[in-house]
């Protein structure tokens, strides 16, 4: 009779687990890197860990994925470039891809969309069929799915009710030409900042304000530096879960298949997910000591226009125009 002490039946203990996890490692012929700048608490880590749990299972455990979320993995910007290089396989993104292809600010354009069901209409129509075309083409990143974003609201420690009491206000925008443009026309002082950097730049004062999500407001905990959620609602939006092309096309046609039904199936869940959290996010957040403030929507809308259609890429200006009007 073999007898171990304490010490031995750890190591033994040890050795087994390591042993599990590489046969669990070596089990999954690719495993993909899904890197993202939401946190745990938001329905896009959700979906990304449902599209993870519905691929793994339709391919019996050949292709696993893991998800970083909190810009764990990079920012937005170095995972594109990283899935372009070979050095990432997915990511969740919008409008940071009309740096490749012009066609992607239409999913982000000011005042462009009535409604989350007149975003619907046009994220999965014909229009939406074209900008996914170009992404392809131009950034060689493939969307698999897209996921509804809440209207982007001003953030600040103030009520702003119409422009003319932005005052040069120092604004954290994404790296978009698009709203840097829109926000100067409107009277704020735009700075391009990752999104990681926004909380400390608030709390230092490095900027005065921001505008997100109020999801994204909620699961970064801007309700610590910022007092104000104005209700701007000047943009309705979605995003993109993409994979690399690369990826893409090294898969079988059955794989490829897995993908988009298991990317389907996450587009769903988080559809569920964001419905049910918009209104019991508002009510957190004022519980937290926020104040939302209505303000001149119109005015808003009437004093960015003209700097929207102008920024816009000449390509898909008569589509900006065309949504205006509707």
């Amino acid at each position: 009779m073999i007898t171990l002490n304490r010490r031995r039946f750890a190591a033994l203990a040890m050795a087994c687990l390591t042993a599990a996890s590489a046969l669990t490692a070596s089990a999954a012929e690719l495993t993909l890197k899904l890197g993202h700048l939401a946190n745990e608490q938001n329905s896009w880590h959700k979906a990304s860990l449902k599209f993870a749990e519905e691929l793994e299972q339709r391919t019996q455990g050949r292709i696993a994925v893991e998800v970083f979320p909190n810009d764990s993995l990079g920012r937005e910007m170095d995972l594109i470039n990283g899935m372009q290089l070979g050095t990432v396989e997915m990511t969740i993104t919008g409008e940071s891809l009309q740096n490749w292809a012009p066609m992607a600010a239409l999913l982000a354009i000011p005042y462009a969309y009535r409604s989350l069901e007149h975003m619907d209409e046009v994220a999965a129509g014909e229009i939406g069929e074209k900008i996914e075309a170009q992404i392809i083409e131009r950034a060689q990143v493939r969307p698999i799915a897209y996921f509804a974003r809440g209207p982007r609201n001003l953030t600040a420690n103030r009520a702003i009710t119409n422009p003319g009491e932005l005052n040069r206000m120092r604004l954290r925008v994404p790296n978009v030409p698009l709203f840097v443009d829109t926000w100067t026309a409107l009277g704020a002082q735009p700075t391009p900042m990752a999104f990681s950097e926004v909380f400390t730049s608030l709390q230092n004062g490095t900027i005065d304000g921001q505008e997100n999500p109020v999801a994204l407001i909620q699961t970064a905990s801007l309700n610590e530096v910022q007092s104000h959620v104005n209700l701007t609602e000047h943009v309705r939006s979605w995003i993109y879960l993409t994979i690399a092309e690369q990826v893409w096309q090294g898969l079988s046609e059955e794989d490829q298949g897995h993908v988009m039904e298991a990317a389907r199936i996450a587009q769903e869940y988080e559809r569920q997910q964001f419905l049910q959290d918009e209104d019991a996010i508002r009510a957190d957040l004022e519980a937290k000591g926020m104040t939302f403030v209505e303000v001149d929507q119109k005015a808003f809308a009437d004093a960015s226009r003209e700097a929207v259609i102008k920024s816009v890429d000449e390509s898909i200006r008569p589509i900006v125009e065309d949504l205006f009007k509707q």
